[in-house]
């Protein structure tokens, strides 16, 4: 299985990334892929989700309205377009495979990438 992230950075307030995220290897059906992530001193919270299927979305209430989470048509390749980027969004963000009802809590993830930095600063 691999779970692969890309696009993360350095970027000032205000501004904007697009982080992408390529899973492989296994054999799911009814699963979602979605974004963690882990500040210094945080625990770590799910960001968004993304129903393979349906395209259902779901979001962290910190960045509703800011991020947007899509897929291709592979059902294997996620992307998240984060605007408005705050210092508080800072952190390492992991793309994950999810399954089951309760999306965005850690108990409904079965895989796991190894994570990317995205750091907001001026």
């Amino acid at each position: 299985v691999q779970v692969v992230e890309s696009g993360g950075g350095l970027v000032q307030p205000g501004g904007s990334l697009r982080l992408s995220c390529a899973a492989s290897g296994f054999t799911l059906y009814h699963y979602a892929i979605g974004w963690f992530r882990k500040a210094p001193g945080k625990e770590r919270e799910g960001v968004s989700s993304i129903n393979t299927s349906d395209r259902r979305t779901y979001y962290a209430d910190s960045v509703e309205g800011r991020f947007t989470i899509s897929r291709d048509n592979s059902k294997t390749r996620v992307y998240m377009q984060m605007n408005d980027l705050k210092p508080e969004d800072t952190a390492v963000y992991y793309c994950v495979v999810e399954q089951g009802q309760n999306l965005l809590a850690e108990e409904s993830i079965i895989f796991w990438g190894h994570g990317t930095q995205v750091t907001v600063s001026s």
